[in-house]
């Protein structure tokens, strides 16, 4: 069973790629909005712990959007 919260994650997702579709009739499957969702929940995690290791790397105690900006290149290549 998929808890509440996991239920409203999946729909904001296949909201935000309803947004990108060109044909009104164009579908997104049920098991296609899980698996991105998933894809995203990863995607962010990886984000967030290689923001983290960056700030540490600079001697930070906070994580600003400098870190972020700068292990975003090679996160977009990963992924």
């Amino acid at each position: 069973a998929v808890g509440q919260e996991a239920e409203h994650r999946m729909e904001t997702v296949g909201k935000l790629f309803s947004f990108f579709f060109k044909d009104e009739k164009t579908k997104i499957s049920g098991d296609a909005v899980i698996l991105m969702t998933e894809m995203l929940k990863i995607f962010v995690e990886e984000a967030a712990r290689r923001s983290v290791k960056q700030a540490d790397a600079e001697d930070c105690d906070l994580v600003d959007i400098e870190h972020f900006e700068k292990i975003l290149p090679q996160l977009l290549l990963d992924f």
